[in-house]
């Protein structure tokens, strides 16, 4: 599955839930479709987050790769 794909099935599952028509059980399928949606896609953002490089302007004119910087904790 695609990304957008997967991130577009989340957001019908939001859409569903939020709407509050679906019994029970259809809301709970629907519930743990969407943490597997949310943990796949945030380990693909993970990897890619890991590939990505970000291009710094020295003061001298040039660029210098670095890795993109890892997110802290607050």
């Amino acid at each position: 599955m695609k990304f957008e794909d997967g991130l577009r099935r989340l957001e019908e599952i939001v859409t569903l839930l939020d709407g509050g028509q679906v019994a029970l059980d259809e809301a709970l399928a629907l519930f743990k479709e969407g943490l597997a949606l949310t943990k796949e896609l945030s380990k693909r953002l993970d990897e890619i987050e890991r590939k990505v490089d970000v291009l710094v302007k020295k003061e001298d004119g040039s660029l210098d790769k670095r890795p993109f910087p890892e997110e802290t904790s607050t």
